[in-house]
């Protein structure tokens, strides 16, 4: 299975951006997809996931609400609406991909270069 995030980029505080995960592989269609990222200094932290057909969504609290992650099993993509930014939503951002389960890093079969999300006070 092979990811792609896109959509990084400055943003100021309160502002919104966009990430999509692009993704392909005879078995991709299969897997869950979740967005994870990581800030200077620390480990890999788990934003969002969704289940393979899209019903089963699951969020860290510190996004919950303000975070909206989707699937388009058409356009095999994966994406991330991100509102009412902070400056600790700063990061890299990387999409990854497993069967559901517990959404820690270290479980995650493949993943993608990341994007960055940098935002602004």
């Amino acid at each position: 299975v092979q990811l792609q995030a896109s959509g990084g980029g400055l943003v100021q505080t309160g502002g919104s951006l966009r990430l999509s995960c692009a993704y392909s592989g005879r078995t991709s269609k299969s897997y869950a997809v979740g967005w994870f990222r990581r800030a200077p200094g620390k480990e890999h932290e788990f934003v969002a996931a969704v289940s393979w057909s899209g019903g089963n969504k699951h969020y860290a609290d510190t996004v919950e609400g303000r975070f909206t992650i989707s699937r388009d099993t058409a356009k095999n993509t994966v994406d991330l609406q991100m509102n009412s930014l902070q400056t600790d939503d700063t990061a890299v951002y990387y999409c990854a991909a497993a069967p559901w389960g517990i959404w820690k890093w270290n479980n995650m079969r493949y993943w993608g270069k990341g994007t960055l999300v940098t935002v602004s006070s």
